[in-house]
């Protein structure tokens, strides 16, 4: 790893109706990784970014999408090759 990597978890409150297709435009999005899921609509989603903003734009794109209620930060790492972790 070359230079800092910011790591956030969210936590995605869809729609239980819309569920599927939440799914699959999540699994479009660049740097997003889709993990455990409810059937109530809940999904734990992690992100990986170079730079913050980019965390900040990509949950701004997820609560914009058809059918989430919302989208909660979780957790948030910078993993840092000089070896510094906040």
């Amino acid at each position: 790893m070359d230079e800092i990597l910011h790591i956030a978890s969210l936590v995605v409150l869809a729609r239980p109706e819309r569920f599927d297709a939440v799914k699959a435009n999540l699994r479009l999005l660049d740097g997003v990784e889709l993990h455990q899921e409810s059937a109530a609509g809940k999904l734990v989603v992690v992100l990986e970014a170079v730079h913050e903003n980019q965390i900040l734009q990509r949950i701004d794109q997820i609560n914009n999408l058809p059918g989430v209620l919302n989208a909660a930060l979780i957790y948030h790492e910078i993993l840092d090759p000089a070896g510094d972790s906040q």
